[in-house]
């Protein structure tokens, strides 16, 4: 059975139908009150970018609520944290500046997007708001908002993603197991289990 393709809007238009009216209106270019609340509970985010040429990335951020700093009504920063240092998302920013960000309060099933333009920030006053843990951030993500929206719920309860008794973390064997099986490494199956065990945690600010 062969592919149907989409190829044009008019297609893709016929096919969903016109946007809901409340979708169309509910874009925003400034933080209202209750962005800055839903960004003071957020402990978690999702960073999407692409280079000059349309290579993609996504890219997870987490610390405690509030971790990301509102400068004005239009601009955010979010400290970045030791990682893995392949920066795939911060390389991709030096040649393409736009970025779309999903902000998630667990068990809220809402989330919060902003699109906007970004830049790398080495130094600022307010990267001593931002410590955690005595971890002051050598690098920020400064965003410059264009679109802000409040995004519906109908994915996460469609996944039923905040039901533990949907759950199914033993699915697959441990991250350890993982990288031994799709990785070329040097360590042992044991030294990458000691490795992402216990005291992983306490690695995560430094």
């Amino acid at each position: 059975m062969g592919w149907a393709e989409i190829d044009s809007e008019a297609e893709l238009r016929e096919l969903l139908g016109e946007v809901m009216p409340r979708a169309a209106t509910k874009e925003r270019v400034r933080l209202h009150e209750r962005d800055r609340q839903w960004l003071a509970a957020s402990p978690f985010c999702l960073i999407a970018t692409s280079d000059d040429r349309g290579n993609c990335d996504v890219s997870p951020k987490g610390d405690p609520a509030g971790f990301v700093h509102v400068i004005d009504d239009t601009t955010i920063a979010i400290p970045d944290r030791p990682g893995n240092r392949r920066a795939d998302g911060f390389l991709n920013i030096l040649r393409n500046p736009r970025v779309g960000l999903i902000f998630l309060i667990p068990g809220r099933n809402e989330t919060l997007r902003v699109n906007g333009r970004a830049r790398l920030v080495r130094e600022a006053p307010f990267f001593d708001e931002m410590i955690v843990k005595g971890h002051r951030p050598h690098l920020a993500l400064v965003v410059e908002i264009e679109q802000i929206f409040f995004h519906c719920a109908k994915a996460f309860l469609r996944s039923s993603l905040w039901k533990p008794d949907a759950w199914a973390p033993d699915a697959l064997p441990s991250h350890a197991k993982l990288v031994k099986e799709v990785q070329t490494v040097e360590e042992s199956l044991e030294e990458l289990e000691k490795y992402y065990g216990e005291a992983y945690a306490r690695r995560l600010y430094g």
